[in-house]
């Protein structure tokens, strides 16, 4: 049934201009890393890894946060018109699946657009004229954070299932990347759903400094719990008031 509940969520998103916000916004942190960057040439010395500092600054702290919440604000906005919620609670499904359904559907989301910021990284540094391609090891930092984006989207999926409203799961998102960047820069980025996609995208870092793997793995693994399991109760809740 999860399959079939991934196919439903596919055919929801089939009309929407989403890809365009997804394509679009990410332009942005590349222009600003991208021009912080020729500003600071003096300082900055270390070619792909100097540029991946000021890209992975302004996409992970202010950006990325906000796009996911986009895309879960979206998919329970569909829900909650209507009388579509009775008519979810109605399907012959379980609260489990629903939910994972949509994490798995935000899962995706997250990698492609992992992927897409990738590309644009690559096209600015043509542009701002580094040589060659860069490092594998950026590359795997930015796959690595779509591991830590899958709590931000567990997070903001219990949050616009819970609001009716579009924009404001949105700024808690803002605010709570704003956040997870001081986190991050004080040592407690592990403590703090938002800034764990910046942990795995060494944002902000031209060297891996994510010297506890297995806490990142775990703080990742007890934030799905968490959050997964508050949304499949919320959704119990919801279908006996429903």
């Amino acid at each position: 049934m999860l399959t079939v509940c991934m196919k439903t969520e596919q055919k929801k998103l089939k009309h929407s201009h989403l890809w365009l916000v997804f394509a679009g916004i990410p332009l942005l942190p590349t222009v600003l890393g991208g021009g912080n960057y020729l500003n600071n040439l003096e300082m900055l010395k270390s070619g792909w890894y100097s540029l991946w500092t000021q890209h992975s600054l302004f996409y992970a702290s202010f950006f990325y946060g906000p796009l996911i919440a986009i895309y879960c604000s979206y998919i329970w906005r569909v829900e909650h018109l209507n009388y579509n919620w009775n008519s979810l609670m109605t399907m012959p499904t379980s609260e489990r699946d629903i939910f994972l359904a949509k994490l798995l559907m935000s899962l995706r989301c997250t990698v492609a657009l992992q992927l897409w910021v990738g590309v644009l990284f690559i096209l600015s540094g043509k542009i701002v004229g580094l040589p060659g391609l860069p490092p594998g090891e950026i590359l795997f930092w930015l796959l690595r954070g779509s591991l830590g984006g899958m709590v931000t989207a567990a997070l903001q999926l219990v949050l616009s299932m819970m609001i009716r409203s579009f924009a404001v799961p949105v700024a808690m998102a803002l605010l709570g990347s704003v956040a997870g960047f001081l986190m991050s820069s004080k040592g407690m980025g592990m403590l703090w759903p938002y800034a764990l996609m910046m942990e795995g995208m060494n944002a902000n870092k031209s060297t891996d400094v994510l010297s506890n793997p297995v806490g990142f793995g775990a703080a990742i693994c007890g934030f799905l719990i968490l959050f997964t399991s508050i949304g499949v109760c919320y959704l119990k809740y919801k279908d006996v008031h429903a």
